[in-house]
């Protein structure tokens, strides 16, 4: 009985031996390069990149033009490609993902990830993506697999950069340059995102899922459409789900009075009036004081002076209705009035900052100063 044990065990030992000997424990990248990755957020459309980062190690003014990295397309001596490009960093391929489609220096990219290429010259470089993302290096590059090209101008760095580096420069609200930096080069290109349409397309998929089954989420998506003065008719939609859909909507102050915006800036008056007169029931003071509000701010001063009226007979003993109230005699030149309702306001503050910016208004009106 024992030999047989002893048997099994000497043959599952053989059996692993193929298994053990092609194991093998993790280790530093090769050549002594650094893995790493960057990413950044543009509106909600994220672009990211992963790459490998080789080091300068002594090699000043040999790196550029050299077999490190080399100038224009050679012939590697290894694999199908004939004429590569470099591979814009070290080992696997650099790879750059792109959430939403974008475009990079003016041109379209569509979303996805891309093998990322430079074909390299002395004052320009011609960036590359390519479909084939999956590769070691350049080596298996090929041009049929280009999916963009743009060239761009170098830049000489102040000081040296020892580790190969990409980073997200000169950013704006909807673009980014992102710039490769090694030795004393820099390679920027840039990158834009169209971050209505991306927000609007994140929305639509949101509201597919559980947010849908609220209507906050439909207020919140033709909001944005509000601020942003764009889709407005999807923005009505999305107001009216808010409003009347089965099960979710609801009438209250602010699912109305966001539609009632919408109808406004469709140009729809007489409706939007309507809309708005049956919110205006619904809302809280400070609600309806932040639409008055809102009112001052576009200009519309008898349409806000109405508003903060009706919010001042509501509750006259409210220190925010007669702060409101304040405003809107001020928003009409009538300083005598403003100063009337500010002393009141003062009078009822709730807390030391409430009544020391009511004093501090209180100071304006009477040295007839509109406060708005």
């Amino acid at each position: 009985m024992k030999r047989n044990i002893s048997s099994i065990t000497v043959l599952m030992v053989l059996l692993m031996l193929p298994i053990i000997s092609f194991a093998q424990l993790t280790t530093a990248p090769n050549g002594g390069n650094k893995k790493a990755s960057v990413s950044e957020q543009i509106g909600v459309s994220k672009i990211s990149i992963d790459y490998s980062r080789p080091g300068v190690k002594g090699r000043e003014g040999k790196i550029w033009g050299t077999q490190i990295a080399h100038y224009g397309l050679v012939n590697l001596g290894f694999g199908p490609a004939e004429s590569s490009p470099w591979r814009a960093g070290a080992n696997e391929n650099t790879v750059i993902t792109f959430q939403n489609d974008a475009k990079v220096e003016g041109k379209d990219l569509a979303a996805g990830s891309y093998g990322l290429h430079m074909i390299l010259g002395e004052t320009e470089t011609t960036v590359v993506f390519s479909k084939n993302y999956s590769a070691w290096g350049s080596f298996f590059y090929m041009p049929s697999e280009d999916a963009l090209r743009v060239t761009v101008q170098n830049e000489t760095l102040a000081m040296s950069v020892e580790w190969l580096t990409y980073s997200f420069i000169r950013q704006t609200a909807n673009s980014a340059v992102i710039a490769l930096d090694w030795e004393k080069r820099r390679i920027p290109f840039k990158v834009e995102v169209d971050i209505n349409a991306t927000q609007l397309a994140s929305f639509k998929k949101e509201l597919q899922g559980p947010l849908g089954f609220d209507h906050k989420g439909f207020v919140q998506a033709a909001q944005y459409c509000l601020q942003n003065n764009y889709e407005l008719e999807q923005a009505l939609k999305w107001a009216e789900i808010a409003v009347s859909a089965v099960y979710i909507g609801e009438k209250n102050f602010t699912t109305l009075s966001t539609k009632a915006q919408v109808l406004e800036k469709l140009g729809r008056m007489d409706e939007s009036k309507m809309v708005m007169k049956e919110a205006l029931p619904m809302g809280s003071i400070n609600e309806i004081h932040m639409y008055g509000r809102q009112l001052l701010m576009q200009k519309k001063v008898k349409e806000a002076f109405e508003v903060f009226e009706m919010n001042y007979k509501n509750d006259p003993k409210s220190f925010m209705t007669n702060f409101g109230f304040a405003r809107a005699y001020s928003a009409k030149g009538d300083f005598k009035k403003a100063e009337k309702y500010m002393k009141n306001a003062v009078n009822l503050a709730p807390d030391k900052p409430s009544k020391d910016q009511s004093e501090a208004m209180l100071h304006m009106v009477k040295d007839k100063k509109d406060i708005n």
